[in-house]
Protein backbone atom coordinates (compact mmCIF):
# COMPACT_ATOMS: atom_id res chain seq x y z
CA UNK A 1 0.00 0.00 0.00
CA UNK A 2 1.02 3.48 -1.03
CA UNK A 3 1.43 6.11 1.90
CA UNK A 4 1.05 9.74 0.48
CA UNK A 5 3.36 12.15 2.07
CA UNK A 6 2.62 14.15 4.65
CA UNK A 7 2.94 17.92 4.43
CA UNK A 8 3.75 20.07 7.57
CA UNK A 9 3.38 23.87 7.77
CA UNK A 10 7.25 23.96 7.72
CA UNK A 11 7.45 22.50 5.05
CA UNK A 12 5.67 25.13 2.97
CA UNK A 13 6.93 28.07 4.65
CA UNK A 14 9.95 27.10 4.53
CA UNK A 15 11.23 24.99 1.73
CA UNK A 16 14.80 23.97 1.26
CA UNK A 17 16.07 24.56 -2.08
CA UNK A 18 19.51 22.78 -3.38
CA UNK A 19 22.72 24.73 -3.26
CA UNK A 20 22.58 24.88 -6.60
CA UNK A 21 19.08 26.00 -6.80
CA UNK A 22 20.38 29.04 -4.03
CA UNK A 23 23.90 29.85 -6.22
CA UNK A 24 21.65 30.42 -9.21
CA UNK A 25 19.24 32.62 -7.67
CA UNK A 26 22.40 34.66 -5.83
CA UNK A 27 23.99 34.51 -9.08
CA UNK A 28 21.04 36.28 -11.42
CA UNK A 29 20.66 38.59 -8.71
CA UNK A 30 24.00 39.80 -8.89
CA UNK A 31 23.75 39.37 -12.66
CA UNK A 32 20.87 41.45 -12.98
CA UNK A 33 22.53 44.55 -10.83
CA UNK A 34 25.02 44.19 -13.54
CA UNK A 35 23.13 44.34 -16.26
CA UNK A 36 22.28 48.07 -15.44
CA UNK A 37 25.57 49.17 -16.00
CA UNK A 38 28.48 47.43 -14.90
CA UNK A 39 28.80 45.21 -18.19
CA UNK A 40 28.55 48.30 -20.89
CA UNK A 41 31.61 49.96 -18.60
CA UNK A 42 33.35 46.41 -18.51
CA UNK A 43 32.79 46.68 -22.67
CA UNK A 44 33.43 50.77 -22.44
CA UNK A 45 37.33 50.14 -20.57
CA UNK A 46 38.86 48.09 -22.71
CA UNK A 47 38.48 50.54 -25.74
CA UNK A 48 39.59 53.33 -23.32
CA UNK A 49 42.68 51.21 -22.68
CA UNK A 50 43.06 50.66 -26.15
CA UNK A 51 42.91 54.39 -27.39
CA UNK A 52 44.78 55.53 -24.69
CA UNK A 53 47.93 53.14 -25.16
CA UNK A 54 48.04 52.60 -28.84
CA UNK A 55 47.25 55.58 -30.18
CA UNK A 56 50.07 57.66 -28.29
CA UNK A 57 52.49 54.75 -28.26
CA UNK A 58 52.15 53.56 -31.96
CA UNK A 59 53.93 56.17 -34.02
CA UNK A 60 56.72 56.34 -31.41
CA UNK A 61 57.54 52.55 -31.46
CA UNK A 62 57.24 52.05 -35.44
CA UNK A 63 58.80 54.90 -35.95
CA UNK A 64 62.03 53.70 -33.73
CA UNK A 65 61.86 50.23 -35.60
CA UNK A 66 60.82 48.81 -32.10
CA UNK A 67 57.70 46.84 -32.96
CA UNK A 68 56.70 46.39 -36.62
CA UNK A 69 53.19 46.01 -35.40
CA UNK A 70 52.43 47.77 -32.36
CA UNK A 71 48.63 46.36 -32.25
CA UNK A 72 49.51 43.15 -32.32
CA UNK A 73 52.09 44.01 -29.55
CA UNK A 74 49.69 45.61 -27.10
CA UNK A 75 46.84 43.94 -26.88
CA UNK A 76 47.76 41.12 -24.97
CA UNK A 77 48.53 43.36 -22.37
CA UNK A 78 45.38 45.77 -22.55
CA UNK A 79 43.23 42.38 -22.02
CA UNK A 80 45.30 41.82 -18.90
CA UNK A 81 44.63 45.01 -17.38
CA UNK A 82 40.56 44.46 -18.71
CA UNK A 83 40.93 41.63 -16.42
CA UNK A 84 42.40 43.53 -13.62
CA UNK A 85 39.40 45.96 -13.52
CA UNK A 86 37.25 42.94 -13.90
CA UNK A 87 38.79 42.13 -10.53
CA UNK A 88 38.51 45.17 -8.96
CA UNK A 89 34.91 45.00 -9.81
CA UNK A 90 34.85 41.68 -7.64
CA UNK A 91 36.99 43.07 -4.94
CA UNK A 92 34.40 45.76 -4.43
CA UNK A 93 31.45 43.78 -4.38
CA UNK A 94 32.54 41.52 -1.71
CA UNK A 95 33.86 44.25 0.45
CA UNK A 96 30.16 46.12 -0.62
CA UNK A 97 28.13 42.86 0.99
CA UNK A 98 30.62 42.53 3.64
CA UNK A 99 30.17 46.00 4.31
CA UNK A 100 26.41 45.85 4.48
CA UNK A 101 25.83 42.93 6.46
CA UNK A 102 25.18 40.27 3.52
CA UNK A 103 27.38 37.96 4.17
CA UNK A 104 26.24 38.01 7.97
CA UNK A 105 22.85 37.60 6.96
CA UNK A 106 23.97 34.53 4.75
CA UNK A 107 25.63 32.76 7.55
CA UNK A 108 22.62 33.11 9.51
CA UNK A 109 20.48 31.11 6.77
CA UNK A 110 20.42 27.96 5.65
CA UNK A 111 22.48 28.41 2.67
CA UNK A 112 24.97 26.17 1.39
CA UNK A 113 28.44 27.53 2.74
CA UNK A 114 29.90 27.95 -1.04
CA UNK A 115 26.94 29.19 -2.83
CA UNK A 116 27.44 33.08 -2.09
CA UNK A 117 31.47 32.86 -3.24
CA UNK A 118 30.33 30.62 -6.35
CA UNK A 119 27.53 33.36 -7.52
CA UNK A 120 30.43 36.26 -6.93
CA UNK A 121 32.86 34.17 -8.99
CA UNK A 122 30.03 33.22 -11.78
CA UNK A 123 29.55 37.37 -11.84
CA UNK A 124 32.98 37.56 -12.08
CA UNK A 125 33.97 35.41 -14.86
CA UNK A 126 30.76 36.58 -16.74
CA UNK A 127 32.13 40.19 -16.41
CA UNK A 128 35.74 39.02 -17.78
CA UNK A 129 34.06 36.95 -20.73
CA UNK A 130 32.59 40.28 -21.99
CA UNK A 131 35.64 42.35 -21.17
CA UNK A 132 37.89 40.11 -23.06
CA UNK A 133 35.61 40.04 -26.01
CA UNK A 134 35.28 43.19 -26.36
CA UNK A 135 39.40 44.27 -25.82
CA UNK A 136 39.28 41.76 -28.89
CA UNK A 137 36.42 43.47 -30.80
CA UNK A 138 38.46 46.36 -30.16
CA UNK A 139 41.79 45.25 -30.98
CA UNK A 140 40.74 43.91 -33.95
CA UNK A 141 39.07 47.41 -35.40
CA UNK A 142 43.01 49.01 -34.66
CA UNK A 143 44.81 46.14 -36.96
CA UNK A 144 45.13 42.94 -34.15
CA UNK A 145 44.42 39.55 -35.26
CA UNK A 146 44.77 36.15 -34.03
CA UNK A 147 47.11 33.99 -37.17
CA UNK A 148 44.87 30.74 -36.12
CA UNK A 149 41.55 29.39 -34.97
CA UNK A 150 43.35 26.95 -32.07
CA UNK A 151 45.43 29.30 -30.68
CA UNK A 152 42.61 31.90 -30.40
CA UNK A 153 40.90 29.71 -27.89
CA UNK A 154 44.40 29.01 -25.94
CA UNK A 155 44.66 32.32 -26.27
CA UNK A 156 41.18 33.40 -24.51
CA UNK A 157 40.89 30.58 -22.50
CA UNK A 158 44.27 31.34 -20.74
CA UNK A 159 43.02 35.28 -20.35
CA UNK A 160 39.84 33.89 -18.58
CA UNK A 161 42.25 31.44 -16.44
CA UNK A 162 44.08 34.80 -14.92
CA UNK A 163 40.88 36.39 -14.52
CA UNK A 164 39.34 33.93 -12.35
CA UNK A 165 42.33 33.34 -10.41
CA UNK A 166 42.70 37.41 -9.96
CA UNK A 167 39.10 37.91 -9.54
CA UNK A 168 38.99 35.36 -6.25
CA UNK A 169 41.91 36.80 -4.63
CA UNK A 170 40.48 39.83 -5.37
CA UNK A 171 37.19 38.66 -3.51
CA UNK A 172 39.15 37.58 -0.59
CA UNK A 173 40.31 40.95 -0.08
CA UNK A 174 37.19 42.72 -0.37
CA UNK A 175 35.76 40.41 1.99
CA UNK A 176 38.43 41.30 4.56
CA UNK A 177 38.89 44.36 4.12
CA UNK A 178 35.34 45.37 4.34
CA UNK A 179 36.01 48.36 2.37
CA UNK A 180 35.41 49.07 -0.94
CA UNK A 181 37.12 52.68 -1.13
CA UNK A 182 40.12 50.79 0.53
CA UNK A 183 39.82 47.89 -1.37
CA UNK A 184 40.19 50.13 -4.72
CA UNK A 185 43.57 51.37 -3.83
CA UNK A 186 45.21 48.00 -2.76
CA UNK A 187 44.28 45.97 -5.97
CA UNK A 188 44.16 48.92 -8.58
CA UNK A 189 47.62 50.47 -8.00
CA UNK A 190 49.77 47.60 -7.68
CA UNK A 191 48.09 46.40 -10.71
CA UNK A 192 48.67 49.21 -12.81
CA UNK A 193 52.19 49.93 -11.55
CA UNK A 194 52.88 46.06 -12.38
CA UNK A 195 51.29 46.57 -15.70
CA UNK A 196 53.33 49.54 -16.61
CA UNK A 197 56.54 48.22 -15.48
CA UNK A 198 55.87 45.05 -17.72
CA UNK A 199 56.78 44.04 -21.37
CA UNK A 200 53.00 44.70 -22.20
CA UNK A 201 53.58 48.20 -23.73
CA UNK A 202 57.38 48.59 -24.81
CA UNK A 203 59.80 45.56 -25.49
CA UNK A 204 61.90 45.27 -21.94
CA UNK A 205 65.02 46.80 -24.27
CA UNK A 206 63.79 50.32 -23.62
CA UNK A 207 63.65 50.17 -19.78
CA UNK A 208 66.73 50.93 -18.16
CA UNK A 209 69.28 48.42 -17.71
CA UNK A 210 68.98 48.40 -13.61
CA UNK A 211 65.51 47.56 -13.48
CA UNK A 212 65.17 44.92 -16.85
CA UNK A 213 65.25 42.03 -14.22
CA UNK A 214 61.79 43.15 -13.19
CA UNK A 215 60.37 43.75 -15.60
CA UNK A 216 61.16 40.60 -17.55
CA UNK A 217 60.81 38.06 -15.19
CA UNK A 218 57.85 39.79 -13.18
CA UNK A 219 53.99 37.82 -13.78
CA UNK A 220 52.18 40.67 -15.66
CA UNK A 221 55.37 40.04 -18.74
CA UNK A 222 55.64 36.37 -18.48
CA UNK A 223 51.57 36.49 -18.89
CA UNK A 224 52.11 38.73 -22.37
CA UNK A 225 54.78 36.56 -23.79
CA UNK A 226 52.62 33.93 -23.83
CA UNK A 227 49.24 35.96 -25.51
CA UNK A 228 51.56 37.62 -27.87
CA UNK A 229 52.64 34.05 -29.23
CA UNK A 230 49.29 32.65 -29.08
CA UNK A 231 48.00 35.35 -30.77
CA UNK A 232 51.21 35.00 -33.49
CA UNK A 233 50.17 31.35 -34.24
CA UNK A 234 51.99 29.24 -31.20
CA UNK A 235 54.02 29.82 -28.19
CA UNK A 236 56.97 27.87 -27.37
CA UNK A 237 57.72 25.42 -24.13
CA UNK A 238 60.65 27.76 -22.88
CA UNK A 239 58.06 30.71 -22.93
CA UNK A 240 54.78 29.12 -21.86
CA UNK A 241 56.46 27.46 -18.57
CA UNK A 242 57.57 30.45 -16.47
CA UNK A 243 54.05 31.64 -17.27
CA UNK A 244 52.24 28.45 -16.09
CA UNK A 245 54.58 28.46 -13.35
CA UNK A 246 53.80 32.13 -12.04
CA UNK A 247 49.59 31.09 -12.43
CA UNK A 248 49.92 28.06 -10.60
CA UNK A 249 51.78 30.00 -7.91
CA UNK A 250 49.40 32.64 -7.68
CA UNK A 251 46.27 30.03 -7.49
CA UNK A 252 47.95 27.94 -4.85
CA UNK A 253 48.15 31.00 -2.61
CA UNK A 254 44.92 33.54 -3.92
CA UNK A 255 42.41 30.06 -4.05
CA UNK A 256 43.01 29.00 -1.10
CA UNK A 257 42.66 32.79 0.41
CA UNK A 258 39.47 33.13 -1.73
CA UNK A 259 37.59 30.32 -0.37
CA UNK A 260 38.74 30.63 3.15
CA UNK A 261 37.49 34.40 3.41
CA UNK A 262 34.21 33.79 1.46
CA UNK A 263 33.16 30.89 3.55
CA UNK A 264 34.54 32.01 7.01
CA UNK A 265 31.92 32.44 9.83
CA UNK A 266 31.69 35.71 11.47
Amino acid sequence: MTVAPTWTSSDVLHPHPSGFQQWLALTSRILRIMAKGELIVALIVPLVFALSFYLPLKYIMQARDVVDNYAQFVMPIIVLQSMGFTAMSAAQRAAFEALTGLNTRMQSMPVALLAPLAARMASAFVRSLFAMIAAIGWGYLIGFRFAAVDQAIYFMAFVMAVGTVLALGADAIGTLTESPEAVSQAITLPYLILGMLSSGFTPVSEFPDWIEPFVRNQPISHFSYVLRDLSAGGVSVEVLTPALAWLIGLAVVLCPLGVWAGTRRG
